[in-house]
């Protein structure tokens, strides 16, 4: 195929791939109103995976997360526990801005992750740096929460390196009543595989 056919069926694609691209104001009549502030105050708990580029689901985990709010500055206190025994802690720091919009940092974020609400979706933008082996990599996150219900959020998260998918992040996060909590000194909420 010569050279200039194989360009036009490149951008065809492309284009055809951008035309099918989801937007925030897809949702903006939706319910219900998703208010990071609101469902991310208090005990939850969240389950997931990560697929790599091929499909291929390479680590499960477990999240158990505090939310607490003051105004419009909030923390968000994940501790994450992997399916061959691994842990870490992230804490988010947040701030809501005008107009469904809301701002975070944490340790392992570079600069500050931006994201915005309509309806019951919530898209976020950032850019994590990821330690393997002995290197660290800068990975772009295309991140989407959808609010189910009262209790419960779905998150869907592209993975991006130099503009190419490496692989995708689903969970499920949900509220727990406070009544149902169990704590203990050293774990919040219990979880195991």
């Amino acid at each position: 195929m010569p050279n200039h056919k194989v360009a036009l069926l490149l951008l065809t694609l492309l284009l055809t791939g951008l035309a099918g691209c989801t937007s925030l104001e897809d949702y903006q009549d939706s319910e219900p109103n998703f208010q990071v502030e609101s469902f991310f105050n208090g005990p939850l708990v969240a389950r997931g995976y990560f697929k790599d580029y091929s499909g291929k689901v390479v680590r499960r985990f477990h999240v158990a997360m505090q939310g607490s709010w003051q105004g419009h500055e909030g923390i968000l206190d994940e501790q994450f526990l992997y399916d061959d025994g691994s842990s870490e802690q992230r804490i988010w720091k947040l701030t809501k801005l005008a107009d469904g919009r809301y701002r975070g940092t944490a340790a392992d974020i570079k600069g500050e992750a931006i994201g915005r609400s309509e309806g019951f979706a919530l898209n976020w933008q950032y850019v994590m740096k990821l330690p393997v082996d002995d290197s660290v990599y800068e990975v772009r996150f295309d991140d989407w929460m959808y609010q189910l219900d009262d209790q419960t959020v779905i998150n869907q998260a592209t993975v991006r390196k130099f503009g190419l998918p490496v692989g995708e992040v689903v969970l499920i996060i949900q509220q727990v009543p406070t009544e149902a909590v169990q704590t203990t000194s050293t774990n919040p909420v219990r979880v195991s595989f």
